[in-house]
C-alpha cells in the first residue's frame, strides 16, 4: 500500500530541472542561465523537515548556480551537482546515511531518472513528466514540475507519517517537532510568557526557565524585535528613565534586546532542562533571525494580527503558526486565518483568544469567545491567552475548552519594567499548573459509572440496592 511505504520515508531526493523547476531555460544581461522555482515546493521542504522529519536532497546533472542558491536558502545539504551517473550516488548516499533503500523516495521526470526510481521505496514523476517515467512512478502528481509537484509528494509523505489522509479541515492536534501533541484531547499546554521580563539579563532568562520547569510548565516564550523596525522613528530619541540610567527609548529597547549570543544560550539551556522555548516575532527580519533556531512554533502577537507581511514570512518557515486575537474584530480575525489557509488549507494553525488590556478586568475577558472561536473554526486548537491579575479565570478556560494556555511570567511583580504588573510569579505559576492538570483529571471522560468508592457509602445510605453491588465490596 502507497500510503504504507511513504510513513516508512526519511528522505526525499529529486531531480531538479522539470521537477523543482519547470524545465524552461532563462538568461540574463550577462548571459548567465537562470532557474524559475516554485515558492511553495520550497514551503515542501520546510514542511518536510519541521513536520515529518524527512530531509530533502538534491540529484541532478546540471551545474547552475541557480540550483547551489536554492538549495542554500532551504537549508538542503545533500546537493550533487553534474552527476553522470545518478544510481551510483543514490548508493552512496545510502550507504553514508545509513538507510535502506525503502526509505527513500525519489521525484524525476525523465529518461535519466529510470534507474534511480526502480531502486527507491517510492518513485514519483510530475504530472508532465514523458511517458516512460510515469509507466515506472508509483505515485503520479496531479501537478507540473516546477508548479507544485514537490510540495504535493512532501504533504502526502506528511500525512503518511501522522498516520492521516487528505482533509479538508485542520488536524485536530498538531504534533510539535518537540514531540508534544496540542489539541482535542490532550493535556493543555501551559505557556510561560517571559517575554522581555527578563530585562535584558540572561542570568534573570534562566532563573526563569528555571522557576518555569520547577512549576511543570510546557513551554517559556520570550519575544523577538529588531527595534530599529519596530520602533517609530519619532519615538526614537524620547528619553526614558531606566535601571541603566537615562537614555533614548530606541537605545533601551536594544538594550533589551537579545541577540544571537543570548538565544543560543537560551536554546542550549532549555534544551538542557527539557523544555520547550519559542518566541513571538514583530517583524520579518526577526523570523530570519529565529531560524537559525529549531523552535517548535511561531507566535503572532495581538497587535501583529494585521501585518500581512511577517504572517506571509511565517507561513514560508513551515513552522506550526498560533495567532493571538486580541483588541482585534472578528473581522480582522477572519482575514488572518484566510490569509493562512489561502497559503494552505491545513496548515498547523493554533488560534489564541485574548484582550489586550494590561492587566485586563474580569469582565473584559469574555471567555465565551473560546467556544465561539471554536465553534469558527472546528479541528483548529483554540487556547487562551490571559493578562488578568488572578488565576481563577486562566483554570476555567481550560474547562471551557482551551487546549493552550499562555501567562506572562515574572520573579517578582514588583519589578521594573511594562509586563511585570500583569504576570503571574513563580509560586502562583506552581499553583495555576497544578489547578489545570486538577480540572483535566476532573473532566472525566463524559460516561457514568459508579466507583468502587462510592459502594460503601451506597450500602450504608441507599434503600434498595441493585443486585450486581450486594456482592461488592
Amino acid at each position: 500500500m502507497l500510503e504504507a511505504k511513504l510513513s516508512r520515508i526519511k528522505l526525499l531526493l529529486t531531480d531538479c530541472d522539470g521537477v523543482l523547476t519547470d524545465g524552461g531555460v532563462y538568461y540574463g544581461e550577462a548571459g548567465e542561465e537562470l532557474k524559475k522555482f516554485d515558492i511553495r515546493d520550497g514551503m515542501g521542504v520546510e514542511r518536510l523537515r519541521n513536520l515529518a522529519g524527512v530531509q530533502t536532497g538534491i540529484i541532478t546533472g546540471e551545474l547552475s548556480p541557480s540550483v547551489i542558491k536554492r538549495a542554500e536558502k532551504l537549508k538542503i545539504t545533500e546537493l550533487h551537482l553534474g552527476v553522470k551517473d545518478k544510481p551510483s550516488v543514490l548508493k552512496e548516499i545510502i550507504a553514508r546515511l545509513n538507510l535502506k533503500a525503502e526509505e527513500v523516495a525519489y521525484i524525476g521526470d525523465d529518461v535519466n531518472d529510470l534507474e534511480v526510481m526502480k531502486m527507491v521505496g517510492v518513485s514519483v514523476c510530475p504530472a508532465n513528466a514523458i511517458s516512460f517515467v510515469k509507466d515506472v512512478a508509483q505515485l503520479v502528481c496531479e501537478s507540473n514540475g516546477g508548479s507544485g509537484c514537490f510540495r504535493e509528494t512532501a504533504e502526502k509523505i506528511i500525512l503518511a507519517h501522522k498516520g492521516g489522509k487528505v482533509s479538508g479541515r485542520p488536524s485536530e492536534v498538531i504534533t510539535l517537532n518537540s514531540g508534544v501533541k496540542i489539541g482535542s484531547g490532550e493535556h493543555c499546554y501551559i505557556i510561560a510568557e517571559i517575554g522581555i521580563n527578563h530585562n535584558g539579563s540572561l542570568d534573570i532568562a534562566k532563573q526563569l526557565i528555571d522557576e518555569a520547569v520547577t512549576a511543570k510548565a510546557s513551554a517559556v516564550k520570550f519575544q523577538k524585535r529588531t527595534p530599529e523596525i519596530c520602533v517609530p522613528k519619532d519615538q526614537w530619541e524620547i528619553m526614558r528613565d531606566t535601571p541603566w540610567g537615562r537614555m533614548s527609548y530606541i537605545d533601551y529597547k536594544r538594550k533589551i534586546e537579545f541577540g544571537i549570543v543570548e538565544y543560543a544560550t537560551i536554546d542550549q539551556y532549555c534544551k538542557k532542562v527539557g523544555i520547550d522555548w519559542f518566541v513571538s516575532t514583530w517583524d520579518v527580519e526577526a523570523v530570519d533571525f529565529m531560524e537559525q533556531f529549531d523552535t517548535p512554533l511561531y507566535k503572532l502577537a495581538s497587535a501583529s494580527l494585521t501585518d500581512t507581511q511577517l504572517i506571509k514570512r511565517i507561513l514560508l518557515t513551515g513552522k506550526p503558526l498560533m495567532l493571538s486575537t486580541g483588541m482585534s474584530t472578528i473581522r480582522e480575525i477572519e482575514d488572518a486565518v484566510n490569509l493562512v489557509w489561502s497559503f494552505d488549507r491545513n496548515y498547523p494553525l493554533f488560534i489564541a483568544h485574548s484582550t489586550s488590556a494590561y492587566p485586563c478586568k474580569p469582565e473584559e475577558l469574555n471567555l465565551r469567545m473560546i467556544k465561539t472561536l471554536g465553534e469558527k473554526y472546528p479541528g483548529v486548537p483554540i487556547g487562551y491567552s490571559g493578562h488578568e491579575t488572578g488565576l481563577a479565570t486562566t483554570v476555567a478556560a481550560v474547562a471551557m475548552g482551551a487546549t493552550f494556555v499562555e501567562r506572562h511570567f515574572t520573579l517578582d511583580r514588583a519589578m521594573w519594567g511594562s509586563d511585570h504588573a500583569a504576570s503571574v510569579e513563580p509560586g502562583g505559576f506552581q499553583r495555576l499548573v497544578r489547578d489545570i492538570r486538577d480540572v483535566e483529571i476532573a473532566a472525566g471522560d463524559g460516561v457514568k459509572k459508579v466507583y468502587d468508592s462510592e459502594i460503601g457509602p451506597m450500602k450504608r445510605l441507599r434503600v434498595n440496592i441493585s443486585e450486581e453491588y450486594k456482592t461488592k465490596a
